[in-house]
């Protein structure tokens, strides 16, 4: 399902990709995560791992992808069936973030280096989704939030004080087009009615009823 499709209008991303290692009786467990756009990009960071910790005994994984998360996969490499990729497929989906949109985009990898003292299935099981919850602790998360663009047409004259006085108020600006006979402002606001109305009230008041936003495209942006 492509993102601008989705029902959602708003999910939680990583602002960047982070490595934390814990270790749990010798063995070591190196949580790499990844912001990841398709499944072909998750198996190329898990597979690159692969090569850069070539001598470790498990590589394992878990990612969920689109606003929807429709796509959820894991993989316990070499582990009992059920102690790795799946605890740490928890970990991502019941993830609580700030703002309690769900977290999304994510792929996180487990090298684990083992260090000869096995651990048991339920050892396993918490090993691996600590590993993960613990890294997620310490990575900087951010929401992404689905737009839609309006457009303003306004007169050359007036538009840097409209772009000024709608990023004064929270909109989103995108970039301006300069034509011939106007200036074409591009506005993001959250995909909603509500957000909709409210912009179509802040226009009337800021060009004295004299122009009117028309809804264009939707997209998805970082709210950095």
């Amino acid at each position: 399902m492509n993102s601008n499709d989705s029902t959602a209008t708003r999910y939680t991303v990583l602002a960047a990709d982070s490595v934390h290692e814990v270790e749990i009786k010798r063995s070591r467990f190196i949580t790499y995560l990844f912001r990841v756009e398709s499944e072909a990009d998750a198996r190329d960071r898990i597979a690159a791992l692969r090569k850069t910790h070539f001598d470790a005994r498990h590589h394992c994984s878990a990612f969920i992808l689109g606003a929807d998360r429709m796509t959820q996969r894991s993989n316990d490499d070499g582990e009992p069936s059920g102690t790795a990729g799946i605890p740490m497929l928890d970990a991502l989906a019941k993830r609580e973030t700030p703002d309690g949109s769900p977290l999304s985009d994510i792929l996180a990898v487990v090298v684990r280096y083992f260090g000869g003292i096995k651990l048991g299935a339920g050892g396993l099981v918490r090993a691996y989704s600590d590993s993960v919850s613990q890294a997620l602790d310490a990575a900087a998360l951010i929401p992404r939030q689905r737009l839609r663009i309006f457009t303003l047409a306004a007169p050359h004259a007036l538009a840097p004080r409209y772009e000024n006085d709608l990023r004064a108020a929270g909109y989103q600006m995108e970039t301006t087009e300069w034509q011939a006979q106007s200036a074409l402002l591009h506005v993001g606001i959250e995909d909603t009615p509500a957000a909709a109305a409210q912009l179509a009230e802040f226009i009337a008041t800021l060009t004295s009823g004299a122009g009117t936003a028309l809804p264009a495209a939707t997209t998805w942006a970082d709210l950095a």
